[in-house]
């Protein structure tokens, strides 16, 4: 092997294995910037002595090993440590003597560290969009300027974010550990919440000038993929991933050649990813098993949702009845103004427009709703319906004056004037 391909397999092994090595490192150190910059140690050893002494069999627990022993000799160096870090070092000392210890380590516990890593990340302390950027950051790997251009903020902006973030599970000393019991029971849906927030934003971008962010979503499948892998009996973890994987199946026809919005009733299905959709369908299989016919959550249910459209090969086709039925019961296991919105959408393709705008009605003074664009375009979708195109003209309008994406605006203004 070359030194040039060496140094490719290096790169390539840390981007793969960076996550983990925060995960245990952190779990070590207590400190989620001294872990990176750890992990960080480790690369640059690995360039300096793999082109000389060739790729170890396992490349991911040489750099582990690397890591944990710089982090111990750290430690060791530090008088002013407290006495718990100078007991962590001894018991560590003697876990790690050679690769093939450190090989069986890994395997034990690797899985239990990555998922402590995740759920510390997104503790329900921090905010949303906090969590989110901690979340891309130290377990996707993506750099702060690239965090920053996914969600249309400055660098500076997202670094303090990170910052703060970081400064406050240190000062909360959260163990890098998965809750168990009821504990876990309580974070879960946090950790949930992040990853569909990631994935949301790349889906439907909330501002700027493109409807969707396909590498955002991307990484928010890879986010729910390892967390199935780390969670195989729960639920509403493989409910999520299905929802996601059939919601990204649409993303290549959702925007049409002149890079304007293509309403789902309208888009090509023939564009639709069918191997996304099988991977979705045998996700929300997974999940429907384990939860039970009856004990379905808030992520199942939205999976269900999801799939039938995925299941229609027509527009027409689509079971309206069914779909309206799910969303009666979402919004008894996650009541909110937006699934109530999303309902009387439902209920209006089932059973017609005026169904739909005696439900809209209803929730039109909701406080969360106030601003939110989708409310009125969904009102004028009804009154175009309903042949009430005046009315619908002026709720299109509105819409459009509320949103904050150039391309969704665009969409609008067009329904607008078609009311002509």
């Amino acid at each position: 092997m070359t030194a040039g391909e060496t140094h490719q397999t290096i790169e390539a092994t840390f981007r793969i294995e960076r996550a983990r090595l925060i995960a245990g490192l952190a779990r070590l150190v207590r400190d989620i910037d001294r872990a990176e910059e750890l992990a960080q140690d480790a690369l640059i050893v690995a360039l300096a002595e793999w082109p000389r002494t060739g790729v170890p069999a396992n490349p991911g627990a040489w750099l582990m090993t690397a890591a944990k022993r710089r982090a111990i000799d750290a430690i060791r160096r530090d008088k002013m440590r407290t006495r718990k870090h100078e007991e962590i070092a001894r018991e560590q000392d003697d876990s790690y003597d050679d690769e093939a210890q450190a090989i069986a380590a890994m395997d034990d516990d690797l899985g239990d560290e990555l998922l402590g890593l995740i759920f510390a990340a997104c503790h329900p302390m921090l905010s949303p969009d906090a969590r989110a950027a901690l979340t891309l950051r130290v377990v996707g790997g993506l750099t702060t300027d690239e965090i920053a251009r996914a969600f249309l903020s400055s660098e500076a902006t997202i670094a303090q974010r990170i910052v703060r973030a970081k400064k406050a599970i240190a000062k909360a000393g959260l163990r890098f550990e998965v809750p168990q019991g009821a504990e876990r029971t309580m974070r879960l849906p946090s950790v949930l919440e992040v990853v569909y927030l990631i994935f949301n934003e790349g889906y439907a971008a909330t501002a700027g000038d493109d409807l969707v962010r396909p590498g955002l979503a991307q990484e928010a499948q890879r986010l729910g993929r390892i967390l199935a892998g780390l969670m195989p009996e729960d639920a509403e973890v493989f409910g999520l991933l299905a929802l996601m994987e059939i919601q990204a199946s649409r993303l290549p026809a959702r925007i049409g050649p002149d890079g304007a919005f293509v309403p789902l009733t309208e888009q090509d299905r023939g564009r639709w990813d069918h191997l996304l959709i099988e991977r979705g369908l045998a996700a929300l299989a997974r999940a429907e098993a384990l939860a039970g016919a009856e004990d379905c959550g808030p992520y199942v249910l939205q999976a269900a949702l999801a799939a039938c459209h995925a299941r229609a090969r027509r527009a027409e086709d689509t079971d309206w009845p069914r779909i309206a039925t799910l969303y009666d019961r979402l919004r008894v296991v996650a009541p909110s103004p937006v699934v109530d919105l999303n309902r009387a959408i439902a209920h209006s393709m089932a059973f017609g427009p005026e169904a739909g705008l005696r439900l809209v009605d209803e929730i039109a003074d909701a406080a969360a709703l106030r601003h939110y664009a989708p409310l009125p375009a969904a009102r004028g979708d009804f009154l175009f319906r309903a042949g009430r195109l005046a009315e619908a003209r002026s709720e299109f309008e509105a819409a459009a004056a509320l949103t904050r994406n150039a391309r969704e605006r665009t969409f609008l203004l067009a329904r607008a004037e078609a009311c002509d």
